[in-house]
């Protein structure tokens, strides 16, 4: 039985804002757990981070520390918070020390797609609107995703370009949810990441918001590093 006096702080990736958790957030607190759902400005690794880390000091419990896609860097480097039980990568970035998500996209693998970032604009990234669905929101309901392409956050080559100092899995137990039809983090990419980071692997079909399209499943992930957080304390 999976132990309640647990708070689930979710962070966002790039592009995106904390909304797209509600289906997560909606399984989650029905099964009796504080969520918290981090707005980052995604401005700066650094600022994010610290973002993150004012929403697990304001937990009422211990803490699993979910993260998506860039938001895996963010939980890399606040994760070593005292308060933080476990970690979940949800279709994620997990850098070592001295990474980033621009040292880790830098050589894609061969035949691996492309994501349609457009050249920044005063030191912003955006996904280009009329690919943004194909490569980023596959299986979410087509309106939804034209939301989302319309609705993009400013990416900060500063958040980018941020580098993990001391990554948290490599002290805290990891989980790692990949999506087999990702079209932004190669699976590859994710897989090595996970192993790298000695996680728990879960492997399901889904596009790169499949936190959006497929969140009982996403849930199920993070209530299985709940479960598990609560038998190493």
């Amino acid at each position: 039985m999976t132990d309640k006096n647990l708070s689930i702080v979710l962070v966002h990736g790039g592009f995106v804002d904390g909304s797209g958790w509600q289906g997560v957030h909606q399984a989650l607190t029905a099964d009796g757990y504080e969520v918290i759902v981090v707005q980052n400005p995604t401005v700066s690794l650094a600022d994010d981070v610290a973002v993150t880390k004012r929403a697990i000091a304001a937990a009422k419990h211990p803490v699993v520390l979910v993260g998506h896609s860039y938001g895996g860097v963010v939980i890399t480097e606040a994760g070593t918070d005292p308060k933080v039980r476990a970690l979940a990568y949800i279709a994620a970035f997990a850098p070592d020390a001295g990474e980033s998500v621009e040292t880790l996209i830098a050589n894609p693998p061969p035949g691996a797609a492309v994501p349609p970032i457009l050249p920044p604009q005063d030191g912003f990234l955006f996904l280009d609107r009329a690919r943004f669905a194909a490569s980023f929101a596959g299986d979410v309901e087509p309106g939804l995703a034209q939301f989302m392409a319309d609705s993009q956050v400013p990416w900060g080559l500063e958040a980018l370009g941020g580098k993990v100092t001391v990554p948290a899995w490599k002290s805290k137990p990891s989980f790692y949810l990949v999506a087999t039809d990702d079209h932004m983090i190669p699976p590859p990419a994710q897989r090595m990441m996970a192993e790298r980071a000695g996680a728990e692997v879960v492997e399901t079909a889904g596009s790169h918001a499949f936190y959006v399209s497929k969140p009982a499943e996403v849930a199920r992930l993070i209530e299985q590093a709940a479960t598990a957080s609560v038998e190493v304390a």
